[in-house]
């Protein structure tokens, strides 16, 4: 059973998710709007990701019978000054999320809550991935200033593919 506190923690979780897939769907259309297909597809990737993510605390939530409250979402930026600006506010949005992940692992710890501790220890190891990821792309959009290194970054980042997260195998 959930306390009272882990609850509105992982509901606040699943808002803070559904935000993020907004947030880069807001990013997608920007590269879309600068004839950047690639950074497009990586961001809309990435929107898909974070909606899974918010599946996945949804379904915990529901799994533990307890009521899922869903918040009301603000919306996104829609202007950025670059490609670069854009990850940069990617990186920092990720090391937001992984605070806030981290903050849910301190309830579990503190309210003993090992079930919850255990399903949240997934996201610990995506959120190293996620940040990883975000600030790989931002070095490399950094490093490239002509147009044509920016074209090529573009085309490898269009590569990227939307992989079900294991935790919604079979659930979706």
């Amino acid at each position: 059973m959930l306390s009272n506190k882990m609850l509105a923690g992982l509901n606040d979780q699943i808002t803070k998710e559904f935000y993020s897939a907004y947030l880069y769907m807001s990013m997608a259309a920007y590269f879309e709007r600068e004839a950047l297909p690639g950074l497009a597809k990586w961001m809309r990737v990435q929107s898909q990701e974070e909606s899974c993510h918010a599946l996945i605390f949804f379904n915990y939530v529901c799994e533990q019978n307890a009521v899922v409250k869903l918040g009301a979402l603000q919306a996104p930026p829609s202007e950025f000054k670059s490609p670069a600006d854009i990850f940069e506010k990617a990186l920092a949005h990720e090391r937001f999320i992984t605070a806030s992940i981290n903050g849910l692992v301190d309830i579990a710890l503190k309210e003993r809550d090992h079930a919850t501790k255990q399903f949240l220890e997934w996201f610990v190891k995506e959120q190293v991935e996620e940040e990883a990821s975000a600030d790989t792309l931002l070095t490399q959009i950094k490093r490239v200033a002509d147009g044509n290194a920016l074209f090529v970054l573009d085309k490898d980042a269009g590569t990227r593919v939307f992989v079900l997260p294991v935790p919604l195998t079979g659930k979706i």
